[in-house]
């Protein structure tokens, strides 16, 4: 049963406790939803990095993702093999390609964000206005805590 709003926990570290386990429950739901589609986590938030920034190179996707070229380099590759990306010439560099989503990961991507999507409108339709109005206000705090800090 969740804590009553009385119940609840205004220390940080007291709310951290509260809401890690529950945070990573939900996330580990939405990453089995989208391993339904075909796609791996990482393959996902590749696929958005690859759509947001077209021509991205592997080299930038692996320093973003802290991961070594190698290992970038591979999983790219399993994506390209997969059809999910292409290569595009470097306009100025021949030696260098850039990234793009075919039509395939696109189709990936929508049907991964509606597999996600009705996972968790089903749950949700469970709870009751109150409890889902309490979700939608926590929102903004819950991506503030994840927005980059300078």
């Amino acid at each position: 049963m969740a804590p009553m709003p009385a119940d609840l926990p205004d220390d940080p570290d007291q709310l951290a406790e509260l809401l890690r386990p529950a945070l990573l429950r939900v996330g580990r739901r939405l990453r089995q939803e989208a391993a339904k589609a075909g796609l791996s986590a990482l393959d996902v938030l590749l696929l958005v990095e690859i759509k947001r920034q077209p021509g991205v190179g592997v080299s930038d996707l692996a320093d973003a993702e802290q991961m070594s070229r190698p290992a970038m380099s591979t999983h790219i590759k399993r994506l390209e093999a997969a059809g999910w990306i292409s290569r595009l010439s470097h306009a100025s560099d021949g030696r260098r390609s850039g990234l793009t989503i075919t039509p395939a990961g696109m189709a990936a991507l929508a049907e991964t964000r509606r597999r996600r999507n009705d996972w968790l409108a089903a749950r949700l339709g469970s709870l009751s206005p109150a409890e889902r109005q309490a979700l939608a206000a926590a929102t903004a705090p819950l991506l503030a805590l994840v927005e980059v800090q300078p």
